[in-house]
């Protein structure tokens, strides 16, 4: 499994919410999923987002997209926690703001400025700077290109 930046199925009818336009960047795509990455350089926070229409709950997909979001949330997971040698991935999916369907992955260090609680409404977003937006997607992409399944 690997992600890339090209729109291979792309539908066209989907829409990333907007509070997600606003707050992400896009890294690239998996075969059912968008990943994006949080504009929060203090923890390396990244969202998958099924592109899938009018989604809001896990239990709405089927079974086949199920499986897909989890083996794709694993194999990110797996990936993250390597990359950036967390002490713990926190992986949720909330929906209270954004409804549209789609699972965080945050990279947690026992020395974060919110462990152990929720990162959540804790600390108000650090933007990446350029440089480090580059760097650190470049790195991921890497990473998840290097087919460590």
């Amino acid at each position: 499994m690997t992600v890339t930046t090209i729109q291979l199925k792309m539908n066209t009818l989907f829409q990333l919410h907007p509070r997600l336009q606003e707050d992400c960047i896009t890294v690239g795509r998996f075969d059912l999923c968008q990943l994006l990455i949080m504009n929060d350089s203090q923890y390396p926070w990244f969202i998958l987002v099924p592109e899938l229409i009018d989604m809001t709950e896990m239990y709405q997909l089927s079974r086949t997209e199920r499986l897909m979001l989890t083996e794709e949330s694993h194999y990110l997971a797996k990936n993250l926690a390597t990359l950036f040698e967390a002490d713990k991935m926190n992986i949720a999916s909330i929906g209270n703001l954004v409804p549209q369907l789609h699972l965080h992955h945050i990279v947690r260090y026992q020395t974060d400025k919110a462990w152990p609680t929720p990162v959540w409404g804790k600390l108000a977003p650090i933007p990446y700077t350029a440089d480090q937006l580059t760097d650190t997607i470049t790195r991921v992409r890497e990473q998840l290109t290097s087919l460590n399944d």
